[in-house]
């Protein structure tokens, strides 16, 4: 290609501009109460609100003895009670200390717990203590992980096991989440057949279809399987048209400029159509655009180029519909394990893993190697202009950062 037909394929920074504008444009309306055993992987409608102090009142953070430090002279003090976790204390009776474990609360008047491993006992049961003592020593004060009225999560968190925990320690039951978004997924092309049935000459197996479904699926959304699509534009147009109760049509192959862009006519037809050729490899064509109203993703047809574009595009575009503000993947620098001598005018993704803490890429970077994919634990990002010689430091997506 000619540098000046280079010079026109869009960054993909700017792709993923342009495609956050329009999902900051476009929220997913609706929302609904969920237990927190359903709440996995939903986003979180509204703040959630610390309703308690947590935690409730100070507590041990050993197993050992409290004690008031300004009662401990320096002689051994008397045991005057045993706390376990789970009791409601009296106060501490002056000049004594309280035998007390993990999690149990502090009785009043106790300030400091010191752990057993650092006191001898008397025979007769007495407790010496060793010096220096802190006050506030192994005490867990009360809030001190979150204060009544506290913003514990925003709204748009993505909950997880983590975040579900969180509530339910502040005793929340059931969450305020968003609606699941309504994704459809087409194929399109003659050439494909779904697995289990005859492959004729010229046919491959539909690989994209069970990618897309299987991973929307994990990111919380609702997925209208919208099948293959045939190389015809009358049933195209029909079988978009059947779609017009989803949140967004995600389709893999056949959005271009050729003869046989059926998806790219009806679309131009009926709504809008952006197509963007990337600065990405693999994945250059890459189409957004609007169906009587509905969002419209075409990626490419390519195994490998559909995995990335979805990944590194179509995902945080989803997530931010969704409500989400994070939705970039973290990438970490890490060292290359090869030698890249020539550089490109476009960002590669490279299939890779890691071997003796470097990234190692797969040898077959073809775009329909999805096994590539399968065999790698992330995506090496080669940027536009560079070389790199063993050593040198570039940046690695995990695979882990991407699917979930």
């Amino acid at each position: 290609m000619s540098a000046a037909g280079q010079s026109s394929l869009m960054p993909v920074e700017e792709a993923l501009r342009r495609l956050l504008e329009r999902a900051d444009a476009t929220p997913v309306q609706g929302r609904e109460t969920v237990i927190l055993a359903q709440a996995d992987g939903r986003v979180l409608a509204q703040p959630l609100i610390a309703p308690l102090d947590l935690p409730p009142w100070p507590n041990s953070a050993m197993d050992g003895y409290a004690l008031c430090l300004t009662d401990w002279q320096g002689t051994p003090l008397p045991v005057s009670q045993r706390i376990q976790a789970g009791e409601a204390p009296p106060a501490l009776q002056p000049g004594t200390c309280a035998r007390i474990f993990t999690g149990a609360p502090l009785p009043a008047g106790a300030d400091t717990v010191e752990m057993q491993e650092n006191v001898t006992l008397e025979a007769d049961g007495r407790v010496c203590f060793a010096a220096p003592l802190r006050a506030g020593q192994n005490v867990r004060p009360q809030g001190q992980e979150t204060r009544v009225g506290d913003c514990v999560l925003p709204a748009g968190t993505r909950l997880g096991p983590i975040e579900l925990g969180l509530a339910a320690s502040l005793g929340q039951a059931q969450l305020e989440v968003c609606r699941r978004v309504r994704v459809a997924v087409l194929s399109t092309g003659d050439e494909l057949v779904e697995p289990g049935e005859p492959l004729a000459a010229g046919q491959i197996y539909n690989s994209n279809r069970r990618l897309l479904i299987a991973w929307l699926q994990r990111l919380g959304c609702e997925v209208v399987d919208g099948g293959i699509l045939a190389d015809d534009l009358a049933k195209t147009r029909a079988a978009l048209a059947a779609l017009n109760d989803v949140d967004l049509i995600l389709s893999t192959g056949g959005v271009s400029v050729g003869e046989a862009d059926f998806l790219g006519v009806a679309l131009r037809e009926a709504g809008e159509l952006m197509l963007w050729k990337l600065a990405i490899k693999p994945g250059k064509p890459l189409t957004f655009g609007q169906f009587r109203g509905v969002p419209v993703i075409g990626l490419p047809g390519n195994p490998a180029s559909t995995l990335v574009t979805f990944g590194l595009l179509a995902r945080p575009y989803l997530l931010r519909r969704m409500g989400v503000q994070r939705v970039e993947p973290l990438g970490v620098e890490l060292p290359a394990g090869f030698t890249w001598s020539k550089a490109g005018q476009r960002r590669e993704y490279l299939r890779a893993r890691l071997e003796g803490g470097q990234v190692v890429p797969y040898a077959n970077q073809s775009s329909g190697v999805l096994r590539s994919a399968a065999w790698a634990e992330g995506l090496a990002e080669v940027r536009e202009g560079t070389t790199l010689e063993p050593g040198e430091r570039l940046r690695f997506i995990p695979l882990s950062e991407l699917l979930g």
